[in-house]
């Protein structure tokens, strides 16, 4: 081994069979098995690394992280004390204490606390190696994180052991998809620590506007009843959906506007007919009936739009269109049960229960994983896009296209009824 590496190889549970979890701890050991060093540090750039911290330390100082050594014993000629960090597929099942939070090999190679503290990847596995960490040799993780990509982005990431791979569990997961292979996480990855305990809190505040287990609670279920998206957007959607049953074909736009003002005006003249959505649907002036009238109108003109480009580009076949957009609301179910659990606003047990159900509702809404694909995207791009097709959509198409064509996509895999 080069002195630029000058690290220890060794820790128990090296033996043969062993599969590593996912492909980076393949091939870190692969690396290590060849005693390519330089190849190891490679792998570790591109991967996200979490270290375990004491919860109440996170919790008192916000936004601080916490380093804590393990003493290994004497190593002659080398480092005894190492902080231990660990890759994602080598992650423990979240409990309530300790968390982690991640990190990378670039901020390790410029933040490194002590350098009499070494550096211990995944410990006691296969993949597993001890190395020092003084100056010199982080100049030389940083040359590795300087070379490779990170984080890694729009990538299907599969949890071959310690994730589920098929039933129920795995279907729900699997609605979560979309998002897992933009952000390159891995989409059966339940025992969900993301971005680690401190960020996952953060992202949900920002976000979601989440800070406790009550308000994850509600986030939760309303996307599980598919109410977190617009009314107005499924109202629109569903004249569309009631007329093509009706008339047994595609329905030209000129219609779907006309029925739509139709369905406006005479609800309008009979306030209280439609209690599911009266703010929407039930104006109470001529002057909110025409503005009603005109956002429906403005509303169906973004929707044609967005399926004409759907089919040009694949997402959407010949003839097809969207029925509603609710497959992003159970989409998102599926991934705020995981950003629960990441936050400690729940437990695997809650978590994996709203999955499995964002799972049920999925498969009694949509026929097929190409539709309710179409229809998150849909979802997602009247929120966040506004036709611009820029990443918004661009993201989903590239996730779309991989879980779609992937032979280890779960969309290929598991069946969607």
């Amino acid at each position: 081994m080069s002195s630029a590496y000058a690290g220890r190889p060794g820790g128990p549970g090296e033996a043969a069979g062993w599969r590593a979890p996912t492909a980076i701890e393949r091939d870190l050991y692969e690396a290590k098995m060849r005693g390519d060093w330089a190849a190891y540090f490679d792998v570790l750039a591109t991967a996200d690394l979490y270290h375990a911290m004491p919860r109440a330390t996170a919790d008192s100082r916000p936004g601080w992280i916490s380093y804590t050594p393990t003493y290994w014993g004497p190593h002659p000629g080398a480092t005894s004390k190492y902080l231990v960090f660990l890759t994602e597929g080598m992650l423990p099942a979240p409990v309530a204490d300790p968390v982690f939070f991640q990190d990378d090999l670039g901020e390790l190679a410029d933040n490194w606390p002590q350098d009499d503290e070494g550096l211990a990847i995944n410990p006691g596995s296969p993949c597993g190696a001890f190395f020092p960490a003084t100056a010199a040799h982080r100049l030389t993780w940083r040359r590795h994180a300087d070379r490779m990509t990170y984080p890694r982005r729009n990538e299907l990431r599969t949890l071959w052991v310690g994730g589920p791979l098929r039933g129920p569990v795995a279907h729900g997961l699997a609605c979560g998809a979309l998002l897992c292979v933009a952000n390159a996480s891995l989409w059966n990855a339940m025992g969900w620590h993301g971005t680690g305990y401190v960020r996952e809190r953060r992202r949900l505040k920002e976000w979601w506007e989440i800070t406790d287990r009550e308000g994850w609670q509600r986030a939760q279920q309303t996307l599980l009843d598919g109410r977190m998206s617009s009314s107005f957007w499924g109202f629109v959607l569903g004249i569309r959906s009631s007329m093509a049953h009706d008339f047994g074909g595609v329905v030209e736009v000129d219609h779907w506007r006309h029925m739509t003002t139709r369905v406006i005006r005479a609800r309008a003249a009979q306030p209280g007919s439609a209690p599911d959505a009266v703010t929407v649907t039930t104006p109470r002036t001529d002057s909110d009936t025409e503005a009603l009238i005109a956002g429906a109108q403005r509303l169906i003109g973004r929707i044609t739009r967005y399926e004409a480009r759907f089919r040009a580009d694949g997402l959407l076949p010949e003839g097809g269109f969207v029925r509603t957009v609710e497959a992003w609301d159970y989409g998102r179910a599926s991934k705020m049960a995981r950003w629960g659990l990441g936050a400690r606003y729940c437990d695997l047990a809650e978590a994996e229960q709203a999955v499995v159900h964002a799972g049920r509702l999925s498969r009694i809404n949509y026929r097929s994983w190409e539709e309710f694909s179409a229809a998150y995207v849909l979802g997602r791009c009247l929120h966040f896009d506004e036709e611009e097709f820029g990443d918004w959509y661009g993201e989903m198409l590239n996730a779309h296209r991989i879980l779609t064509s992937d032979p280890d996509s779960p969309w290929l895999t598991i069946p969607f009824k």
